[in-house]
């Protein structure tokens, strides 16, 4: 009798190395993962506290049903219980399933879903007694006549009420004058050829959401009105010509960050939900150096050598 092939993606493990600097090295963690029986290894370089991990996303939104990803430990991919949970409840939804060599998980045994309940249990425990003290901290303040909060805005007194406007008003353009030189160029880069909305992706790439448009449109506006930055900045978003506006964006991309590759670029573009010229929805370094191209031509960007991107499979 025939045996039946196998569904894609189904059995395969796919491992992920990571290590704060490329000094160190994923020698040891691959090693590993490959005798574990992974048949690809992903490596990435980065904190662990560090929200970007452009590596890590292209995997969870590749992986196939059937497929597990594999680490040697928790701590190389999560940093924190809840954000362990999220990336494991998106490979479920996916068909997927998780591994760590040295911890007991394997969300394809009963065994590992009951260590992954426990964690669970344990994080939604965490939160209900932090809950349950804040309430009886503020419970035992009030009985003894502390209300929180301050007094004068308590009673709703008017001088206090604009004092503290005031300085919240100058601590936010304090703020926003000592982080310009992170937003502020590719806010320039962009604008007024692209809409608030494409620019605030951009910045807030691997930055857990920092800005809104609406932020952002009030801060330019703020900064224009004092003059620090020009008014052209708040025009109408001209309406794209083709695939103009992917060239512009591409442009605005590398001039927030001129050491990103054209593998990472193109990562970044997947995330933000970005079709290609033609409508797909991958995207591949020759398509971002022929964009980069265009916009050099355009004057957009200065016409430098774009770095190739790091091959990450072995």
């Amino acid at each position: 009798m025939r045996k039946k092939p196998a569904k894609p993606g189904f059995g395969r493990k796919i491992g992920y190395a990571r290590v704060s600097t490329e000094d160190q090295g994923t020698d040891p963690q691959s090693d590993e993962l490959h005798a574990a029986g992974c048949d690809a290894v992903m490596n990435e370089y980065a904190s662990g506290a560090d929200r970007s991990r452009p590596v890590l996303t292209k995997l969870l939104n590749d992986i196939q049903p059937g497929e597990t990803l594999v680490v040697v430990r928790l701590d190389r991919l999560a940093r924190s219980v809840s954000h362990l949970l999220a990336v494991i409840e998106q490979l479920e939804d996916q068909g997927a399933h998780f591994r760590s060599l040295r911890d007991p998980i394997d969300t394809s045994t009963p065994q590992g879903m009951f260590s992954l309940q426990v964690l669970g249990a344990v994080a939604q425990l965490e939160r209900a007694l932090i809950a349950e003290r804040t309430k009886a901290g503020l419970l035992a303040a009030h009985a003894r006549g502390r209300v929180g909060g301050n007094p004068g805005l308590v009673s709703g007194d008017q001088e206090t009420i604009r004092a503290l406007r005031a300085a919240r008003d100058a601590n936010h353009l304090s703020e926003v004058l000592s982080g310009m030189d992170v937003w502020l160029p590719t806010v320039r880069q962009m604008r007024p050829k692209h809409t608030w909305g494409d620019i605030v992706c951009v910045l807030n790439y691997g930055q857990n959401g920092t800005w809104t448009v609406e932020r952002l449109r009030r801060t330019v506006k703020r900064l224009v009105a004092e003059g620090i930055l020009e008014a052209n900045l708040l025009g109408r978003a001209e309406r794209p010509v083709g695939d103009e506006r992917l060239v512009r964006l591409v442009a605005g991309i590398k001039a927030a960050a001129p050491d990103r590759t054209l593998q990472q670029i193109a990562i970044q573009l997947e995330a933000m939900r970005e079709r290609t010229p033609r409508g797909g929805t991958r995207w591949h370094p020759s398509s971002i150096r022929h964009l980069l191209d265009r916009a050099a031509k355009l004057g957009l960007i200065e016409n430098a050598p774009v770095k190739a991107a790091r091959e990450v499979w072995k």
